[in-house]
């Protein structure tokens, strides 16, 4: 067996040199895997976490004013770090396959058509949006449980001040990290998802904690929330994991470009415009955002 010194490649005597081994790397199916477990299960805790506090306190007495000025720096700076993973990552690396796989085909584009499928993916969140929101509106005579049910059972959920979660958009974030195929962009993009689901749960579950609805109904709309972006990483893996061709990568790489619209659309759609609106602490969170950019700039500059 010989070692090149400087080098994290191992050549095995005997095998053809270009069969190599790098000890650093993790094979990208057990990472994703991973990460659909622990969104999965954390999600799932920061959802129960005010169902925890509110059985055992008989009420929910977390200060208001604290919570939401906690919830909305968090989400700030989740902001800032969904920024930088679409804008310096996602997007780079999508349109370096899509384009591969057009020069594979032998395609030469006289439109700029990847661009137009991002777009295709922030539309497809907004219209699925405003179509359930046009149905939720029609069903205003039903009781107060079944329009909540409605509304967190087809696509969306409101915290105290208004802001949408669609949860279409959730499982186009779990795709994003199911079409990975390299570990370090998996492990990257599910930090950001993280941050932004654990956001959302608890404050979906606080506000359900305090409203009338039954706690098994709870429970059944945060397993919902919860699984959507496993899924999506269920589904980006089986497109991942089968047999690779250009029109596969093509497809693969087409999803990856949806995914990316729909990171754009919860950027400028639910996260920012939320809460810039707000008059409260805007210096802190214009930092929280410029920090969570910084952070994920500065993570993909080491890896340079």
């Amino acid at each position: 067996m010989a070692l090149r010194k400087g080098s994290s490649s191992v050549a095995l005597s005997g095998w053809p040199s270009e069969v190599q081994m790098n000890p650093t790397d993790v094979p990208g199916l057990e990472v994703k895997l991973g990460a659909l477990v622990v969104l999965f299960s954390i999600t799932l805790v920061c959802g129960f976490a005010p169902l925890c506090l509110v059985r055992g306190a008989g009420r929910c007495n977390v200060d208001p004013e604290m919570h939401h000025k906690v919830v909305s720096l968090v989400s700030c700076f989740a902001g800032g770090v969904f920024f930088a993973t679409c804008l310096l990552d996602l997007v780079p690396d999508y349109l370096s396959g899509i384009n591969e796989a057009f020069s594979s085909l032998g395609i030469t584009l006289q439109f700029p058509l990847p661009e137009f499928i991002i777009a295709m993916g922030f539309f497809l969140v907004l219209v699925l949006e405003q179509i359930v929101l046009a149905l939720k509106d029609r069903s205003a005579g039903h009781s107060e449980e079944r329009r909540a049910l409605l509304v967190e059972s087809s696509v969306q959920s409101h915290d105290r001040n208004g802001q949408r979660y669609s949860h279409h958009s959730h499982v186009f974030e779990g795709l994003a990290v199911g079409l990975q195929e390299d570990s370090q962009e998996v492990l990257e993009i599910c930090v950001a998802l993280l941050l932004h689901k654990s956001i959302i749960s608890f404050s979906l579950a606080l506000k359900l904690a305090q409203g009338k609805l039954r706690r098994a109904a709870v429970v059944g709309c945060l397993l919902l929330f919860a699984l959507m972006s496993p899924l999506g990483i269920g589904l980006g893996i089986a497109l991942t994991e089968t047999k690779s061709s250009p029109q596969h990568q093509l497809a693969r790489s087409t999803l990856e470009g949806l995914a990316s619209g729909t990171f754009l659309y919860i950027i400028f759609m639910e996260i920012l415009p939320h809460e810039l609106s707000s008059p409260q602490n805007r210096i802190s969170k214009v930092a929280m955002i410029l920090t969570g950019f910084a952070v994920v700039t500065g993570v993909l500059f080491i890896k340079m």
